[in-house]
């Protein structure tokens, strides 16, 4: 009997925090690992977290490129012949703490080039390739925050890309549909990475005030985005929410 064909999963910003740990978590479960971020240094630190014995492609590369998208995706192709997922992942909060009214016109273009661009472009390019292998179709989950559901104070370029991803998430769906290609969401709250550092030394509220705000281990929710990952085809976790239990969202008003 043939041993089951292992699946193949492209990462973005895989060099650390929610990236590295899902791509950990699929290393672990037997899943070949792309890796996509702009540092091969913080790639290969990931590669060499996943064991000796994973099978790991490190691909540096600029989300917010088309050029550098299409070159990752043909590296899969080559290396793989197909691909089962894509975590679509990469993002940046932009500078913190500025208000909307002093936002300037090139950090919220960075913050969009990244966060949806880079995020459209990602999905395009495995859309393109999960509905021309045989066989045909897979899974695109994308990395979209609670900020796609409501705003911290100071964060509109972040918060505006989020709930774009949202409505990324819900055509990739619609359109995916003929070709067998599921796509979800995983909304993350206050995962302790590089980028919620701050969460812990006191963030602004809503009421003006700085809080402390409570933390989960991020490889919780690489837990959860392996649990999306592995559903077969005929089944999706169209949106996922995963926080830290006591962080102030629930009952904010």
């Amino acid at each position: 009997m043939n041993a089951p064909r292992k699946k193949i999963a492209v990462v973005t910003g895989a060099g650390s925090g929610i990236g590295r740990s899902v791509a950990l978590a699929l290393a672990a479960a037997g899943w070949s690992l792309a890796l996509a971020g702009r540092r091969r240094e913080a790639l290969e630190e990931t590669a060499r977290a996943a064991g000796e014995t994973a099978d790991v492609l490190c691909v540096p590369a600029d989300v917010s490129d088309p050029a550098s998208v299409a070159a990752l995706f043909a590296a899969v192709r080559e290396r793989y012949g197909r691909l089962d997922l894509l975590f679509n992942n990469a993002g940046t909060f932009g500078p913190g703490g500025v208000p909307l009214d002093e936002l300037s016109y090139e950090d919220w273009r960075t913050v969009v080039d990244v966060n949806l661009t880079g995020a459209f472009l990602c999905a395009q390019a495995a859309f393109r390739q999960m509905r021309e292998q045989d066989p045909q179709g897979g899974r695109i989950i994308n990395n979209g925050s609670i900020s796609a559901q409501v705003p911290r104070p100071h964060s509109v370029a972040y918060t505006a890309t989020k709930h774009a991803v949202t409505g990324l998430t819900k055509s990739l769906s619609l359109d995916g549909r003929p070709y067998r290609i599921a796509c979800g969401q995983i909304d993350i709250g206050n995962a302790a990475t590089e980028m919620t550092e701050r969460m812990q030394t006191g963030i602004l509220q809503a009421n003006g005030q700085l809080a402390v705000e409570p933390v989960m281990d991020a490889a919780d929710v690489a837990r959860t985005v392996l649990h999306m990952a592995e559903l077969p085809l005929e089944a999706n976790v169209q949106f996922a929410t995963v926080m830290a239990t006591n962080m102030p969202f629930i009952g904010r008003g």
